[in-house]
């Protein structure tokens, strides 16, 4: 007896929950959740840095967002929560009303009701001279060729045929229910499973690991991805034009895999994908300087490497190159690419020098013995890559997919019924057409009526 008290308790437990997840205020509830989340997070710029959200919120708002990861909202475990909720109230919802749509999509033979098609509002009559048998013959493969299903019955004053078409339609909406779970399944699989990050390689070198975006966080990878070479070309404004990496991927040290990539045209392997999407210059190795005489007018030239000591021709000292800076800024005014150094005379203190590679003649201003301009240096590049995974991208496509389907099947068509009514009335039949759908239901007068057209051209 207690065991079954138990069994009772946990079987009206059970049923609690189900009941509660059958409910469309569960749904309402749910969906106003996410789209108020949603317009949080556009309001809250998303995976920004710390200090960035300390400073545009304080510190006690700061704390509270990033208790609840306002921050990163949409891979917080709350959100996911709702997503997951929204998913089981969508199948509960869907297998709940299932069972009486089965007994119609499914049913072996369909029950049909004459006196509901006889009373009828939208029907139409013919009269003919032929007898009940004769129109019944006629009828028939006219009326098998339109529509799935047909059987025809003998009344007490004649008979009646009965069709259908499209029954399985009435599965459409569950098609879309079924695709809305694809996609908030894919995308939980692509927060939960997934990753975005970028990685900067320098021409020449490959890694093996990135960089979680707008994190501190390293994702090792499972192969070595090379830059074997990289190219930049520009428009005549100087605004870069396209930009290209050719890209190695690398097993165990062995090329497997070749591909020269662009911004939108990535690299894709095994579910990781490369996109082409920054650049930028390394610091050169060598540089080949011009040193001119200021007493004798000659021009020396000289390639050196970078932290490299060389001496300056006619005793003039020694020079070595110290560093180099993409946009360098000389009194508050950026003046491009320049490098510094530190020039040693024979005899008196080491001077600080720049070299901006825009202004060759920069130096000459110093008035010193010797003039010192950069000539030419190895440009080197870095290409940016945002790698990205996302293993619920196909999930996420078949929903889309089925939700364009079930919501064309579910709209533009639907379960059709016909019942031609066939009376005997002295010598002559009484003809009676009606018909019935589950949707459009305005547009089921003028189906009938058409039929009722073609029933009467039948010879």
């Amino acid at each position: 007896m207690k065991s079954y008290k138990i069994r009772r308790y946990l079987l009206d437990y059970l049923n609690s929950i189900w009941k509660f997840f059958t409910t469309i205020k569960l749904s309402v509830i749910l969906l106003l959740s996410l789209a108020v989340t949603s317009i949080v997070g556009t309001l809250i710029p998303q995976n920004e840095s710390p200090a960035a959200y300390f400073q545009e919120y304080g510190e006690f708002l700061y704390r509270i967002f990033d208790v609840f990861d306002f921050f990163d909202m949409y891979n917080s475990w709350w959100f996911q929560l709702l997503i997951v909720l929204l998913t089981v109230n969508i199948v509960v919802c869907s297998i709940d009303r299932l069972k009486a749509t089965g007994k119609i999509v499914f049913a072996k033979n369909p029950i049909f009701n004459l006196s509901r098609f006889r009373n009828h509002a939208d029907k139409e009559s013919i009269v003919d001279d032929r007898s009940p048998e004769q129109l019944k013959d006629i009828y028939e493969p006219f009326v098998s060729k339109g529509f799935g299903y047909m059987r025809s019955e003998q009344t007490d004053k004649g008979f009646c045929i009965f069709a259908e078409k499209w029954r399985w339609t009435r599965l459409g909406v569950y098609g879309v229910h079924l695709s809305i779970v694809l996609l908030l399944v894919g995308s939980l699989i692509g927060s939960i499973f997934g990753f975005d990050g970028y990685v900067n390689i320098p021409e020449g070198e490959a890694v093996n690991s990135i960089r979680i975006r707008n994190s501190a966080q390293a994702k090792s990878l499972d192969f070595e991805v090379l830059c074997e070479d990289f190219d930049v070309s520009f428009y005549d404004s100087g605004v870069p034009k396209e930009f290209r990496s050719s890209l190695t991927i690398l097993e165990h040290g062995k090329p497997v895999l070749k591909k020269d990539i662009i911004v939108n045209d990535p690299l894709r392997y095994k579910g990781i994908n490369m996109f082409q999407s920054s650049y930028g210059p390394l610091p050169p190795k060598e540089v080949t300087l011009s040193f001119k005489s200021t007493k004798t007018g000659k021009v020396y030239q000289k390639k050196v490497l970078i932290g490299q000591q060389i001496d300056i021709p006619e005793a003039g000292g020694k020079f070595v190159v110290k560093d180099y800076d993409n946009a360098y800024n000389f009194r508050g005014r950026s003046i491009g690419e320049a490098f510094s150094g530190i020039l040693i005379p024979e005899n008196g203190r080491p001077i600080e020098i720049l070299l901006p590679v825009r202004f060759p003649d920069f130096d000459q201003g110093r008035k010193g013995n010797v003039a010192v301009s950069v000539r030419d240096y190895d440009r080197r590049y870095y290409t940016g890559l945002q790698v990205t995974k996302d293993p619920g991208v196909w999930v996420v496509y078949s929903g889309f997919i089925l939700l364009i389907v079930g919501c064309y099947i579910t709209f533009f068509m639907s379960h059709q019924r016909l019942c031609i009514d066939i009376v005997k009335k002295g010598k002559k039949s009484i003809v009676m057409v009606a018909g019935t759908a589950n949707k459009n239901k305005l547009g089921v007068p003028n189906r009938i009526k058409k039929i009722s057209e073609k029933l009467t051209k039948l010879a």
